[in-house]
This record gives C-alpha cells, sequence and structure tokens, in this order.
C-alpha cells in the first residue's frame, strides 16, 4: 500500500483510500524496497547494455553581482543523440545533478554516466563555485587542506584572482564540537576579495545553474528533473522554482530547503539549535578527517549496532585511509546559510553585497530578500509552485532518517501552499553516499534508485505539473 505522507488533518475516508491509492491507476513509487528487491533490481539494471556516450567538460565564465565567476560542469549525453528518451510531455528528458558539500562535477561522475549509459539520458553536472581546481587537467587539488605553511585551500572563484593568505585569518570553533568536532574556519577580512566572494556566491550559484540549464536544456525541447545530494538538495529546491522547465526532483538521500534541513538535521550537541551554518557569512569551513568521521561513525553504529566500538582503532584507521583517498576534492564549504537556512547570515551576505554595489536602502532590501529566497519556497500570484518530489533515503544515514521525514520534513512540505505532490522511499540498504559499493551491490542501493526515477518519469508521475508548469507552449 503507497503511504501519502502529505495529508493534514483529518480526511474522509474514502478520500484517505484515494489519496493512497492513486487516481485512475496513477503511478506512485512504493514506500519501501527491501534489501532484496533492490539486488534484484540493480543486476537487472546492471545487465543492460551500455550506450555510447560522450562526455565533455563545460568551462564557462558568468557575471553575477558585478563580478565574474569561472565556472565548470560536465555534459553527458548518448553519441546517437537520437537514444534520448521522451517524457509523456513529449519532450526529451534531461537531468541536472547537484554534488554533496565536500565535491565537485567529479563527485557525480560515476552515476552521471550511469544514467547516460543505461538509460540514454542526457545529463548535466554542476560544480559549486569556487569548487573547481582550473590549474590542474584531472581537477585533483593538490596537497592537503591545511598546509605545511599553516595557510589552507581556498575556492578559485576566479582564475586570475587567487585568496591570499592576508586575506583571512584561521579560527578553530569548539562549539559544535560534540558533531563535527573542532571546526578550522578561514575567516574573510572585510573589504578583501575573499569576503566579497564570500558575499556573492549564493547568486553566483543561482546564475550559474540557469545559465547551465539554458544552453542545455532548451524550454521547448527538454523537461528537465533535477538532483541535488545532501548539500546539493537545498540547491536543488532553490532551482525548481527558478527554471521554467524543471519538472521534478529526484531524490536520494536530497536535503530538501535550507529552512527544513535545519530542523531536518540531527541534533549537533549546541541546545540552541545552531549549526555552522549560523557562522558569519565569511567563514568558511575547512575539511578535515572530522568530516569522515562523522558520517563513518554513525553508520558504523547503524550497520553493525554498538559492537563497532570494539574495533574503535581500525574505525579510526579507515576514517583516516578515506580522507587520503578524497584529499583531491575541494574539502571546503560556505554553503551553510542556504542549506541550514541562516537569515541572519543570509542577510549579512546581502547587505555587504549591497553595501559594494553603493545600493538604496530600497534596493538592499529587495537583494536581502532574495538571498533568504534562496533557502526557502517562493510564495505568491503567478509563482511556480515546487514540483512533484520523490525523496529516496537510504538505510543507514545519520541525517535522512524515516522518523524525521515524517515528523519533520514531509509535515512542513504538506505546509507550502500550494502543496506539493512528495513521495518517500525507504532504500533497505545503503549509507549516505549511496553509490558505494557493499555486498551483492557494486554501486549499493543507486541502480534501484536510477530504475526508480526512469519509471518515475516514464510512467507520469510528474506529467500534470509538466503540463501546467514546465514552461511548454499551449
Amino acid at each position: 500500500m503507497i503511504r501519502d505522507y502529505m495529508i493534514r488533518g483529518s480526511l474522509p475516508l474514502i478520500a484517505l483510500i484515494i489519496s493512497m491509492q492513486g487516481l485512475q491507476g496513477e503511478w506512485y513509487p512504493p514506500a519501501k524496497i527491501s534489501r532484496q528487491e533492490i539486488i534484484e533490481v540493480s543486476q537487472q539494471v546492471l545487465a543492460m547494455p551500455d550506450l555510447p556516450i560522450s562526455a565533455q567538460e563545460d568551462l564557462y565564465r558568468i557575471r553575477a553581482v558585478e563580478m565574474d565567476w569561472d565556472m565548470g560542469a560536465m555534459v553527458y549525453q548518448p553519441q546517437d543523440i537520437s537514444n534520448i528518451p521522451t517524457d509523456p510531455s513529449g519532450r526529451k528528458i534531461g537531468l541536472f545533478l547537484i554534488h554533496g558539500g565536500s565535491g565537485d562535477h567529479r563527485s557525480k561522475d560515476k552515476e552521471a554516466r550511469f544514467l547516460s549509459a543505461k538509460f540514454g539520458f542526457k545529463v548535466v553536472s554542476m560544480t559549486y563555485p569556487g569548487r573547481l581546481y582550473f590549474m590542474s587537467a584531472d581537477r585533483n587539488w593538490p596537497g592537503d587542506t591545511i598546509k605545511p605553511d599553516g595557510s589552507v585551500r581556498t575556492p578559485i572563484w576566479h582564475k586570475d584572482k587567487p585568496i591570499t593568505r592576508d586575506q583571512y585569518d584561521l579560527v578553530k570553533e569548539i562549539s559544535l564540537r560534540p558533531k563535527y568536532g573542532t571546526l578550522l574556519l578561514a575567516k574573510a577580512k572585510p573589504g578583501t576579495e575573499f569576503y566579497y566572494r564570500m558575499a556573492g556566491w549564493p547568486v553566483a550559484f543561482e546564475e550559474a545553474g540557469k545559465n547551465l540549464m539554458a544552453r542545455h536544456f532548451p524550454t521547448e525541447e527538454y523537461s528537465i528533473y533535477i538532483h541535488g545530494h545532501s548539500t546539493g538538495g537545498p540547491f536543488c529546491f532553490m532551482f525548481t522554482q527558478r527554471v521554467p522547465n524543471i519538472v521534478g526532483v529526484l531524490g536520494m538521500e536530497t536535503t530538501p530547503f535550507g529552512y527544513i534541513g535545519r530542523v531536518q538535521a540531527r541534533p549537533s550537541g549546541d541546545p540552541t539549535g545552531k549549526t555552522y551554518g549560523d557562522m558569519p557569512f565569511n567563514s568558511l569551513v575547512i575539511r578535515t578527517w572530522r568530516d569522515k568521521a562523522r558520517y563513518m561513525g554513525p553508520e558504523a553504529l547503524m550497520g553493525e549496532g554498538p559492537e563497532a566500538l570494539m574495533r574503535m582503532p581500525m574505525l579510526m584507521e579507515e576514517v583516516h585511509e578515506s580522507w587520503e583517498r578524497t584529499k583531491h576534492l575541494p574539502n571546503f564549504k560556505g554553503e551553510g546559510p542556504v542549506s541550514f537556512g541562516s537569515i541572519q547570515s543570509l542577510t549579512e551576505a546581502a547587505q555587504a553585497t549591497a553595501k559594494r554595489l553603493k545600493l538604496s536602502s530600497e534596493e538592499t532590501q529587495s537583494l536581502v530578500n532574495q538571498y533568504i529566497g534562496y533557502s526557502r519556497e517562493l510564495r505568491g500570484l503567478n509563482v511556480k509552485p515546487v514540483p512533484p518530489v520523490i525523496f529516496g533515503i537510504v538505510l543507514a544515514s545519520a541525517d535522512h532518517t524515516p522518523h524525521n521525514y515524517r515528523k519533520i520534513t514531509l509535515p512542513m512540505l504538506a505546509s507550502m501552499a500550494p502543496r506539493p505532490k512528495v513521495r518517500l522511499v525507504e532504500f533497505e540498504a545503503g549509507i549516505h553516499g549511496y553509490s558505494r559499493a557493499e555486498p551483492d551491490l557494486p554501486m549499493g542501493p543507486f541502480p534501484a534508485a536510477a530504475k526508480l526515477w526512469q519509471e518515475a518519469i516514464t510512467q507520469g508521475y510528474y506529467l500534470n505539473y509538466a503540463k501546467e508548469w514546465g514552461g511548454i507552449s499551449p
């Protein structure tokens, strides 16, 4: 039986039955997929023949808040573009992927290639502003995030304007230690390039994503189905109402809008509910092995139970080994104000940008509203509603638990006006990094999730929204 978690208050019994079963055979995803079912579906999908695909990096420059920003993405599609399938609205299927908090477009390379080769989708995988290492063809960041001379790794927002050591102070933050350990922050000094980039990147993020989708997924030709992993989720939701032909959210360990995500996230140990998104907007989090530990510890507990503590030395070694394998990724993070919906930090970032641009008080307030709007749904007349959503969550995820979704996430989404169509699917396998191999699952539960996405698209889960709000000309 399909569960409809979007029901609010009391409804007549017949309405409840209809909501659970669907009208006239309308397609809905299952509420749960067992591990055995995941294995069977994954084997079937992995056995499917691969289409020859092309993968090309797209390097481009945008203009936002009167600053130039160097950006990068990867574009995947069948070599024979006639193999790109269409959805029930008649337009080609385009998938837009946004990686998680520590990575760049390479973080979703395996998944993007899989989606294009197995199903023929055209896929665009975006990199956050500042995350791509333009100085090397392989995009690998050199060394460690903390350098021998005491400086730290910093974003590359503009290839010709590097962030130098004199532009920031290093601060150790211990207020969130129970969850994050000791955080190392690079705090940009007021008036520096670093400071103004930290204030302006939210607008650059919006403009970069819209630029990519406009160029690669023209409205009359493509329906866009968007996926954001983890921290990429709030930005995925931000785009849904700002790009006309985004018609659905393909969720898998996808954090919702920032103001919902801050409530959904597991407790930080701070009784005030503080998150690192509430740090001053000019604070860049420099990631270390501790960020591996805060995931691998709960995953070990969920997978092995308390006995995992009996192999603590081995677990600590695994944490450091995992860090060594991933040091070449960006591993810094400044997106907290949006991904945790911090009104104060977003307001201060907007005000700093407005001051640099010498905006009037009215223009400043408009910019503040724009920044705060990145972390929540847009409301009002003639505003494009949030499209249909499928949330997939895995078995061993510290932040994405069935309890939190049922008690927090889904009711908060249900309070929106209009209320979006949302379904929760529990995958009884996998960890937060949902494509990591485990016994009998070479790509984790991801192939089963990809098949679910394909069925949702082709079986019409998103169709009514696509017809009404998806940018299709009458």
